[in-house]
């Protein structure tokens, strides 16, 4: 048996914030922190927006999503992972992530549009666990369907 975490549905990007500066995170964002997706402006302009408020989960295209995905796997965003993995190959649920897991970083190394609903991100995630560094090198396969991107699978290593 698969336990679901809670289904939560915030107002307001810095409403995440608010909530991760009262966890035991050592270093919580403050609302005007970087995204931690690398693309320079404040998490509330950047993936905030559609983890949260009127463009929730309307990412523009694969890379947005992609890195909005990333920001979520940093933030412990299930709910959001899960309503952006395309319901062919998401799984039941994700679990929390591992204890002292920190990301580091990501670098997207290319992005293709295989026609107007079908794409591909190339990227490298870093992280570290219990001291160890790690890198996750994939190429990600996305669909558009009902206007909405959909991360579907991991296709090989980047």
């Amino acid at each position: 048996m698969i336990v679901r975490a809670p289904r939560v549905r915030l107002a307001d990007p810095n409403l995440v914030l608010q909530s991760m500066a009262s966890s035991t995170d050592p270093s919580p964002l403050s609302p005007d922190a970087p995204c931690p997706c690398g693309r320079g402006p404040r998490y509330a302009d950047c993936c905030g927006r559609y983890h949260a408020g009127p463009l929730h989960l309307l990412a523009p295209d694969p890379e947005s999503l992609m890195r909005s995905r990333y920001s979520a796997f940093v933030l412990d965003l299930r709910d959001y992972l899960m309503a952006t993995w395309h319901p062919d190959h998401r799984p039941d649920a994700i679990g929390p992530p591992e204890a002292g897991l920190r990301w580091l970083g990501l670098e997207v190394k290319s992005v293709r549009l295989n026609g107007p609903d079908a794409g591909e991100v190339s990227f490298v995630a870093r992280s570290k666990l219990d001291g160890r560094a790690h890198r996750l090198v994939e190429r990600s396969a996305f669909v558009r369907e009902g206007g909405r991107w959909l991360y579907t699978r991991a296709l090989d290593a980047a």
